[in-house]
């Protein structure tokens, strides 16, 4: 990891670095009609790296849908977490 001036290459710098850790800019992407993903990439004080991942995700009005969906949802996020997400 090249460091310029005690930050990281891909580090935002300013308010932004704080506490031991760098941090990229936050990344958006928008998918219509279905949610928002951000992603910032972390570097904590040992220089371990870390992606730090936000979703907003519109879920289904009908309640019982909606809990399937938070249901599923979560079932199959330690498989991405892990990498095995197919």
């Amino acid at each position: 990891m090249k460091v310029h001036s005690g930050h990281t290459e891909w580090c935002a710098g300013s308010h932004r670095c704080g506490l031991g850790e760098h941090r990229s800019q936050p990344i958006s992407v928008d998918v219509p009609d279905a949610g928002v993903g951000v992603l910032t990439r972390v570097c904590d004080a040992n220089g371990r790296q870390y992606a730090e991942i936000r979703l907003r995700v519109v879920l289904p009005a009908d309640e019982g849908r909606a809990r399937r969906y938070l249901m599923a949802l979560l079932t199959r996020l330690p498989a991405l977490v892990q990498g095995r997400a197919q």
